[in-house]
């Protein structure tokens, strides 16, 4: 056999599935009483030795499946530290050993208890034993390692998706922030200065990892710091009211989810109006979901989103998906004067 590689893997890396917990307990148990049925339907030409053809056959296999699951449990530390190659034949190797020890004492309590239970031909018990458990034992192997092997690619998948949307949202803070900054250094200094660092929160908040969940109370804080970057360069004209007291901080969310929603609602609404506007962000929770809006008003002439809202409100309702799968929801509504944004994701921390 190989010898371990210098950098074991994760447990989370092995293909093999912890087996010490109660619901893999279940699943062995589960698979056992179906296989127990599939040998005793194949193997009785009559109902009435059924049922107890099929008692013995699931006494047995639950034997063998709980023993080899938790020898499994045990072992599988080791096992992940090996090539999959190598772990493979280990894991069924250990199986087959199990099979052939419990297959040798169910013989040896035969010669004891003349039951009716208990075989009588040892070389064929013990020999059919082997290779069925050899056949299921490797049917079961190969469609955990595919299994695994199809989860991997799909999370591959959706953490490129989510550095391509985070790729794409980014450009909105240098594009913004910077002329805000230019305008500022000519009319007020220390102001500029304050921006700078604001700017540095933002970019730090924007480069961490696309798929990182942040602490509710983080993305806020994220989103206020852009609050303070807009008002540096629209002044009176732009009002937030935050309703979001009752959103508990240590709810996990993605990153930058509510700062775009502020970005486009100041760009596409509170920057085109002729008069100051107000923008209303709310949050509350109930059970266990969260609720969280963003709504604007709209300047008369813009009855409907423009294509760089769409973009964004894409962005973060894929990024939702990814990260809460079907449970996340993410809506827009609109009239005459406002437009909003509302999204429902479950609480976690």
């Amino acid at each position: 056999m190989g010898k371990p590689e210098d950098s074991p893997p994760t447990r989370d890396d092995f293909y093999l599935p912890d087996l010490c917990t109660a619901t893999a307990a279940l699943g062995v148990v589960l698979i056992a009483e179906l296989v127990a049925i599939c040998f005793t339907l194949a193997r009785q030409p009559a109902w009435d030795q059924f049922f107890v053809d099929l008692a013995k056959t699931s006494l047995l296999l639950l034997w063998i499946g709980l023993t080899a699951a938790a020898v499994l449990c045990g072992l599988r530390g080791r096992l992940a530290r090996y090539p999959i190659a190598t772990a493979s034949l280990l894991t069924f190797a250990a199986v087959m050993l199990v099979i052939a020890v419990i297959s040798e004492v169910v013989w040896l309590l035969g010669q004891n208890f003349d039951t009716g239970w208990f075989p009588r031909e040892h070389a064929f018990f013990l020999s059919r034993n082997l290779a069925l458990g050899a056949l299921v034992t490797g049917v079961i192997l190969r469609y955990l390692y595919i299994a695994h092997q199809w989860r991997r690619n799909v999370e591959g998948h959706a953490e490129s998706r989510i550095h391509a949307l985070q790729a794409r949202i980014r450009p909105h803070f240098l594009f913004n922030s910077m002329n805000t900054i230019a305008d500022l250094t000519r009319s007020n200094p220390a102001a500029a200065e304050r921006a700078v660092e604001d700017l540095a929160d933002l970019f730090r908040a924007s480069l961490r990892d696309g798929k990182e969940m942040v602490r509710l109370d983080q993305e806020l804080e994220i989103t206020r710091v852009y609050e303070r970057m807009e008002k540096q360069r629209l002044g009176e004209r732009l009002h937030v009211n935050w309703d979001t007291a009752e959103l508990p901080a240590d709810a996990r969310i993605p990153g930058l989810t509510l700062q775009p929603l502020l970005e486009n609602a100041i760009y596409h609404g509170i920057e085109r109006l002729p008069d100051p506007g107000a923008v209303e962000v709310e949050g509350r929770r109930k059970g266990d979901m969260l609720y969280l809006s963003v709504r604007n008003p709209l300047p008369v002439d813009k009855l409907r989103s423009g294509p760089g809202n769409r973009i964004a409100v894409d962005n973060i309702r894929e990024r939702l998906q990814l990260a809460f799968g079907q449970r996340a929801r993410l809506s827009t509504a609109i009239d005459a004067t406002h437009y909003q944004v509302s999204i429902a994701i479950p609480y976690s921390t």
